[in-house]
């Protein structure tokens, strides 16, 4: 059998294994520089690197050509000897399942004969590794869609909304209790814009655009009238 025709692609190690796929990319890059050092005792004997790891590349979501490698059954147990625990039996198990699934299919797909027959199981072949790659893409596109906010990034929101309010006391010369009134106005109006229910949760995709909200907010005329009433209060105080 063909170790480059029963492989797993990096992409689908990382859906497996629960981690980002430029990680587990930097994990193989490791483990190809380690076999790639001398043995010890002065041993000359070269690794053959493409028996456990072929360089391949894909197509993103954004149709952009990314690097990835094709990783074959042994390149999976190297791997998986790197995790300890839990998840490094249920890699194991994951890898094995889908390797003895590769072998059987292929044992049971009739031996090609002619050029035609040749084509079309090269053209089937391409077609179930997209259609794999375009599920791990997707998943991937998902969870870029929903990641949220660092808790840096939330303190830089934080920071913007204390500047504005600031400012708007400081040219209106308003009081704390005006302030206040400012605080639950803006807090609020960012819960609502990004349908949160804090600013901790907002999406990492809409942090640009929440800075950029901040920074142009005015106050609600109910907030306004709010205000005014309170100053016509202290004027009669």
């Amino acid at each position: 059998m063909n170790q480059i025709e029963n492989t797993l692609t990096s992409l689908e190690v990382a859906e497996m294994v629960g981690r980002r796929h430029d990680h587990v990319l930097a994990d193989i890059r490791q483990i190809i520089s380690d076999l790639g050092e001398p043995k010890s005792g002065g041993s000359s004997e070269t690794i053959d690197i493409n028996t456990f790891f072929v360089e391949s590349t894909y197509r993103s979501a954004q149709n952009k050509e990314l690097p990835c490698y094709l990783v074959t059954k042994q390149g999976c147990e190297v791997f998986g000897n790197r995790m300890t625990g839990a998840k490094g039996t249920q890699f194991t198990v994951g890898y094995v399942g889908r390797f003895n699934q590769m072998e059987q299919h292929i044992k049971q797909v009739q031996i090609p004969t002619t050029q035609r027959e040749l084509v079309q199981l090269a053209l089937s072949v391409n077609e179930e590794t997209n259609q794999r790659i375009d599920v791990v893409e997707t998943k991937i596109q998902e969870i870029e869609e929903n990641k949220l906010i660092t808790t840096e990034d939330k303190g830089t929101i934080d920071s913007h909304v204390r500047k504005k309010v600031a400012s708007i006391c400081r040219d209106l010369r308003l009081d704390q209790q005006a302030k206040s009134l400012l605080f639950q106005d803006l807090g609020s109006s960012i819960k609502r814009l990004f349908n949160v229910p804090n600013r901790g949760r907002i999406k990492d995709k809409d942090f640009l655009k929440a800075l950029d909200f901040v920074d142009t907010w005015e106050p609600s005329s109910v907030t306004k009238a709010q205000i005014h009433q309170l100053s016509l209060f202290d004027e009669t105080a």
